[in-house]
């Protein structure tokens, strides 16, 4: 599963196949040498934008188990060579954005409006806040430049709605989100993932793993614009339900932590319009900077699974050499059928 590359070997090959579109492109080389060369209050061309950037030796991921530091630099230069990787899944959305200007070791500030300072070629949305009912503003982030940008201002996680601009009523992806709890290993929250997966392979339905970086695994599901947040939600949780009811002992359904006992959560309340899960190739803000990454079904059997296995230093090289299995379900219009 790991490779013996690194980024830097991955970026410097001719290409980068799991992108399709032009407008997602990567930094070419030669942008990416004038960022190493940046120092103090500076400007980065990427393509055609100038992306203002200060602090690039700030440390945000302290050394850690003898892994080096890595600085606000590491972070502008991951996020914006991935782009082709993660715009796929941030395209036409409105962004969450989790943002550790200090570094991870200082609490983090979450941001569902826009940042303020934004520049103006970044997309803004404007759009009624499901919890205020008043008028609120949103970032869409569409390129290499914008990722180089939030990752300036220390955006280190990016959690996109799972529904589009042009219809935030209709969700395009239903998600189970395995949620461990204080006793739960990580095999046990694959047991739970295994039993999802015979569940949607008996309905005929595709979806995808993806580790989180954390402790736990989501399964993403692509659904046809038919289906409202109260349906797929519904869904889900009857999916769910059925799941957990094969192992009783190891889910919880308590809304809090402390009432759990120690046992997972299947979280089917993240299928409602203003919330989100971490984007596909997102950092988290853990010791390591580890990568919420896509996999595919037979890798839960995998003894060495695990999900932080890969960070920013490390997931290039296993985009490259295993592609992005979540990437053919991108717009894939699916019904989610009854549920006896």
């Amino acid at each position: 599963m790991k490779s013996g590359r690194t980024n830097d070997e991955v970026l410097a090959a001719p290409a980068q196949t799991w992108s399709s579109s032009a407008s997602w492109a990567a930094p070419t080389a030669d942008e990416l040498a004038a960022l190493d060369d940046l120092s103090g209050r500076a400007r980065w061309q990427v393509g055609e934008h100038d992306v203002p950037l200060s602090g690039l030796d700030d440390v945000l991921f302290p050394a850690t188990g003898g892994q080096r530091p890595l600085m606000r630099r590491d972070l502008v230069r991951y996020l914006a060579t991935m782009a082709p990787a993660i715009l796929p899944y941030l395209a036409d959305r409105a962004i969450v954005l989790h943002r550790y200007p200090d570094g991870i070791d200082h609490d983090g500030i979450w941001h569902r409006s826009a940042l303020r300072n934004a520049p103006d070629w970044i997309r803004r949305w404007r759009h009624v806040d499901a919890t205020s009912g008043k008028a609120a503003g949103a970032l869409v982030v569409e390129s290499a430049a914008a990722l180089a940008w939030l990752a300036g201002q220390g955006v280190v996680e990016l959690h996109p709605w799972l529904s589009t601009v042009d219809d935030p009523q209709r969700p395009t992806w239903a998600m189970v989100d395995i949620d461990p709890g204080a006793s739960t290993t990580f095999d046990d929250v694959l047991v739970l993932a295994r039993l999802h997966r015979t569940a949607l392979d008996h309905l005929g339905l595709e979806a995808r793993p993806k580790v989180t970086g954390r402790r736990g695994i989501q399964i993403w599901i692509p659904i046809a614009r038919r289906h409202s947040f109260d349906e797929t939600r519904a869904w889900v949780e009857s999916l769910s339900r059925m799941v957990a009811s094969t192992v009783p002992d190891l889910v919880s359904w308590e809304w809090e932590v402390d009432r759990r006992e120690g046992r997972a959560r299947l979280d089917y309340t993240q299928n409602a319009i203003n919330k989100t899960l971490v984007a596909p190739f997102s950092p988290r803000p853990a010791s390591g900077a580890p990568v919420s990454v896509p996999i595919e079904w037979d890798e839960l059997d995998d003894p060495e699974v695990r999900p932080d296995w890969w960070n920013i230093d490390t997931v290039g090289a296993r985009l490259a050499e295993h592609g992005d299995s979540l990437a053919p379900l991108v717009g894939v219009a699916q019904s989610l059928p009854e549920l006896a």
